[in-house]
């Protein structure tokens, strides 16, 4: 089991980590004394927007677990987000709603969404209504939002 406790302030360490019955002091991580073979524990919550039919989607999955996070993974095609829910990941990631929608392909051009005098809110309605069309993957951490494109973008978020 792992619990991690605050340093007090002044120690020279983040955290004390107890790993079943043995605890391990504050400075120097719990991997580093135990050796190269095993893995820090990461505690950050980190949630994957995917589609697994995309390549950059599913690169950007790949990171996030090769940095040794298990991400909460939303297959938002089929559970999207709510609208409210959509709307505020969209504005922490400093995007506006043309910016978070996916351009390619026929549903884009068949509902005219390249007319730039639809509103926000026509095309977060739209989202909603065809989550096909919203971009990713979106990922939400501790440390903020983005939309992952390039996969590359998601190493700004994690540890």
């Amino acid at each position: 089991m792992l619990w991690r406790v605050p340093a007090p302030p002044g120690a020279a360490g983040s955290s004390l980590v107890f790993l079943g019955r043995f605890h391990y002091g504050f400075g120097q991580s719990a991997a580093r004394r135990r050796g190269p073979q095993h893995k820090e524990t990461r505690t950050m919550t980190v949630t994957i927007y995917h589609n697994a039919a995309c390549g950059t989607s599913r690169n950007t999955l790949a990171m996030i677990r090769e940095a040794g996070i298990e991400p909460l993974v939303v297959d938002y095609v089929k559970n999207p987000p709510t609208r409210a829910e959509l709307a505020q990941m969209i504005a922490k990631a400093g995007l506006t709603p043309r910016a978070a929608m996916r351009n390619k392909g026929d549903l884009y051009n068949e509902l005219g969404l390249a007319d730039p005098a639809l509103s926000d809110d026509a095309l977060l309605d739209t989202m909603m209504a065809h989550p096909i069309l919203i971009e990713r993957p979106f990922v939400v951490t501790d440390k903020g939002v983005r939309l992952c494109r390039p996969a590359d973008l998601v190493r700004e978020l994690l540890p």
